[in-house]
């Protein structure tokens, strides 16, 4: 099966897009599962994307790609959260694959680029420089003209309550990496940085919407 989601913000409109519950990749026989995700932001325009987790069961073989493509002077910020296997019932990710790809450009040249590959049960799984045995990860990405030091130290002064989290600013984009055990710290984590990069993408005063607390 194959989803294919493409979004378009118009010069100057902002909107903020989320889903109103964990994203599930079932385990599968043998097909691969995509979902793709394209979003085109115009000159002046921002966008949120802020969905709520993906859960990827046991035996599934997910492949997820999100590509956002900013106009001039767009501002963007989204974020991606993960989870191998069902983890409140015990279930690790032992079989399958999660395939994940992901791009940021400006006025068609990137800012971000990322591909990658998890075989369920697999060394990466178990690496200290993979997932050191932890089943969440999650990415938080910022792109916007005001974007500096200033929302980076902002940034780096909050930590997760539980898990690991880390900020770097590259050259037009500040990333955010979680990893650990809760999707419930990765959101918790994410939603306290896009607090501190909302009003200076956006112009706005973070408030959460309604559906994430249904």
């Amino acid at each position: 099966d194959e989803l294919s989601i493409a979004i378009g913000v118009d010069a100057g409109a902002q909107a903020l897009l989320t889903t109103p519950g964990a994203g599930k990749w079932y385990r599968s026989a043998g097909a691969q599962a995509r979902q793709t995700v394209t979003m085109d932001i115009a000159t002046g325009a921002t966008l949120e994307w802020l969905p709520q987790e993906s859960i990827v069961f046991d035996g599934a073989r997910a492949s997820l790609s999100i590509e956002a493509r900013l106009a001039g002077d767009a501002g963007y910020i989204g974020w991606d959260i993960v989870c191998l296997g069902r983890t409140g019932s015990g279930e690790r990710f032992t079989r399958g694959e999660c395939r994940f790809s992901a791009s940021l450009l400006r006025d068609g040249r990137p800012l971000w680029l990322e591909r990658g590959r998890i075989e369920g049960g697999g060394r990466l799984m178990h690496s200290p420089a993979g997932l050191a045995g932890q089943p969440v990860f999650g990415t938080l990405a910022a792109a916007f003209p005001a974007l500096g030091r200033a929302e980076l130290e902002a940034c780096r002064a909050v930590s997760p309550q539980e898990g690991r989290g880390a900020t770097t600013l590259l050259p037009g984009v500040l990333l955010a990496r979680y990893l650990g055990a809760s999707t419930e710290s990765a959101r918790r984590w994410f939603t306290a940085l896009w607090r501190i990069l909302r009003p200076a993408c956006a112009g706005r005063v973070a408030v959460e919407p309604r559906i994430w607390r249904t």
